[in-house]
């Protein structure tokens, strides 16, 4: 895998797992390069998938961050969603993936404003965002986890215990940890902000703050080389008084719920072959960030 792993919720920018949607300017679009995808579709459902197997290709908005959808030094389009998506869109009658960087923020814009297809970055599946676009069934789920001085000499396995503990608590931009410390009663204004995992781990080496918020998956990544840090046991945030999942999926344009049903179809048989694992599990995924969650569910009914 290529640069450092990305922060559990978003490498560069609002990351993918950030509770905000992200309704960030489009002007990275511009940049990135790309023509516009066809017209909207006019039939119920959406015609895109026959569009897309007629032209052969499937454009994917990614963020570029590891390991869920990025460019890699040989300059090749990989990560966990646009792996997953190659599988799919294959068995769906689309033989090739096109990758269209952005940055996270723009993701959804993007998406509806038909610069890409779908989104294939691991986003987080949330009330907010399903407003505004129609997801899959999440891939993949996960818990959050701290990175911390060896030995965890302050014992710091939740929120409460920062809270309680009063330890000097970071976690990184747009990530959703930031809303899971002040629903524990941190101040929001008391929280270092860095931009990933990787500067979270320096700060927490570097004696700056006692803990770093992220994904479980990032935080046991990163920390793999560290001689002075150590990531956490996994543990369930608690949101509104409850034990919260995330769960990343892939996003299409509310229009497109045949495209979404067939991409759906195609998942559920990986997971049931046990061959969506064998797909991540390169990308650091563990059988514990295996689900069953829906889109539904995450939705909010």
């Amino acid at each position: 895998m290529a640069p450092p792993l990305e922060h559990g919720r978003h490498t560069s920018g609002p990351g993918r797992r950030s509770l905000l949607a992200g309704v960030a300017a489009l002007g990275a679009l511009g940049a990135a390069g790309c023509s516009r995808v066809a017209t909207a579709s006019t039939t119920e459902g959406g015609d895109l998938l026959d569009r897309l197997r007629a032209q052969g290709v499937v454009r994917l908005g990614i963020a570029g961050e590891i390991p869920f959808g990025y460019i890699d030094r040989d300059g090749e389009l990989t990560g966990e969603a646009p792996e997953l998506a190659r599988v799919i869109f294959k068995r769906l009658g689309v033989d090739r993936v096109q990758p269209v960087p952005t940055e996270f923020g723009s993701l959804i814009p993007g998406l509806n404003s038909q610069q890409f297809d779908a989104v294939a970055a691991g986003m987080y599946v949330n009330p907010e965002r399903c407003e505004q676009v129609v997801f899959a069934d999440p891939d993949y789920q996960m818990l959050d986890s701290f990175i911390v001085r060896k030995g965890n000499p302050k014992g710091l396995h939740d929120y409460k215990d920062v809270v309680e503990k009063k330890a000097k608590f970071a976690t990184g931009t747009g990530y959703a940890e930031i809303q899971y410390a002040v629903e524990a009663g941190y101040k929001e204004s008391d929280i270092l902000v860095v931009p990933d995992q990787v500067a979270g781990l320096n700060a927490v080496e570097a004696g700056r703050v006692d803990v770093f918020a992220g994904t479980a998956l990032t935080t046991r990544e990163v920390v793999k080389k560290s001689g002075k840090a150590e990531a956490t046991k996994a543990f369930t945030p608690i949101v509104d008084g409850k034990p919260h999942v995330d769960g990343g999926a892939f996003a299409f344009r509310p229009t497109e719920t045949r495209l979404r049903d067939a991409f759906n179809v195609e998942l559920h048989k990986l997971k049931k072959s046990g061959e969506l694992f064998h797909i991540l599990r390169p990308f650091g995924f563990t059988e514990a960030e295996m689900t069953d969650l829906t889109a539904k569910e995450l939705c909010g009914g």
